[in-house]
C-alpha cells in the first residue's frame, strides 16, 4: 500500500497518489466486469464507453481500455467542486492480473488527484473511503458477482452531524459497542429484523452483509456532513426507492 502526497503547482492544488493492491475472489473477466459493468454492486451505479477515447463517468474519458486486464479513467479540466481546484486532474487506474489458474485475481488500484483546500482532512478522508470501497468491492465479489443490483443512497437530516451520531446509529441497528467483524448480528433495519454479518466496522464506517444484500454506514459527522446509507440489494424484490424511504424514515426517526 502506498500513499503519496506531493505538490501540484501546475493546478494550483496539493496532489496526491493513493495506491492499494490486493488478491480477490473471481477470474480477471469477472473483476473487469465488476469495475467497468457492476459498479452498483459494491460503489455505485456508474458508466464507462468501451473504447479507449471513450466517454467515462465523471465527464472523463477512458484513456486506456485493454480488456481484462488495464483500465484507466482521467478528468480533467476546468469542470471542479467545492475544494477542487481549476484545471484538475483525476485519475484511477486499474491492473488486474490472473492468480491460481485464473480463478483468482490480483488487483491494484491507483488513484492520483489534487485538493485546493483542506487538503489534510480531504486526503484522510480519501484513504479512508478507497479502503472501504475496495472493501466492498471484494465483498461483491466473493460473496455476490455477476448478481443485478439494484443500489440506493441517501443521507441522514442535519441533526445527524453531532460527535455521536454515528454511535447513535450503531446502536440504533442492534450492533453492540463490542460486536466486531465477523460477528453474528440481529439488526434492527426499517420494518424488519435482519440476520447479518458485520464485514467491516471501525470509527468511520460499518459493513453489514447478508444473503442478499450489502448495507454500507458511513459516519460522515466526523467530516461535518449527515451519516449516509447506501445498500447494494441482490435480492429478486428489490426496489430502490422503497429503500430510500424506508431509510429515510428511519434516520429522521433516530435523529429527529
Amino acid at each position: 500500500m502506498l500513499d503519496v502526497p506531493a505538490k501540484g503547482p501546475a493546478d494550483g492544488g496539493k496532489r496526491f497518489e493513493i495506491a492499494r493492491e490486493f488478491e480477490v475472489e473471481g477470474s480477471p473477466a469477472e473483476v473487469w466486469a465488476a469495475l467497468t459493468t457492476g459498479t452498483g454492486g459494491w460503489l455505485w451505479p456508474m458508466k464507462y464507453e468501451p473504447r479507449e477515447g471513450g466517454a467515462a463517468p465523471f465527464g472523463g474519458t477512458v484513456t486506456r481500455w485493454e480488456p481484462p486486464h488495464r483500465l484507466t479513467a482521467r478528468v480533467q479540466g476546468a469542470d471542479h467542486g467545492p475544494g477542487r481546484p481549476p484545471d484538475r486532474l483525476d485519475q484511477l487506474d486499474h491492473t488486474i492480473e490472473p492468480r491460481d489458474g485464473g480463478r483468482r485475481s490480483w488487483l491494484r488500484y491507483v488513484q492520483r488527484g489534487s485538493f485546493a483546500d483542506d487538503w489534510d482532512r480531504r486526503y484522510d478522508d480519501a484513504i479512508r473511503h478507497t479502503d472501504f470501497h475496495l472493501h466492498t468491492l471484494r465483498q461483491y465479489l466473493a460473496y455476490f458477482a455477476g448478481r443485478p443490483a439494484v443500489f440506493s443512497a441517501l443521507n441522514g437530516p442535519p441533526t445527524s452531524v453531532t460527535p455521536d451520531a454515528f454511535t447513535r446509529l450503531a446502536r440504533a441497528l442492534g450492533l453492540p459497542d463490542d460486536a466486531a467483524e465477523g460477528a453474528r448480528v440481529r439488526v434492527e433495519a426499517p420494518g424488519e429484523e435482519l440476520d447479518a454479518v458485520i464485514d467491516f466496522r471501525s470509527r468511520y464506517f460499518i459493513g453489514l452483509r447478508t444473503d442478499d444484500a450489502l448495507h454500507r454506514f458511513f459516519g460522515r459527522n466526523h467530516s461535518g456532513a449527515p451519516v449516509r446509507v447506501s445498500v447494494h440489494d441482490f435480492g429478486p424484490q428489490a426496489d430502490t426507492k422503497r429503500t430510500e424511504l424506508a431509510w429515510q424514515d428511519w434516520l429522521h426517526h433516530l435523529y429527529g
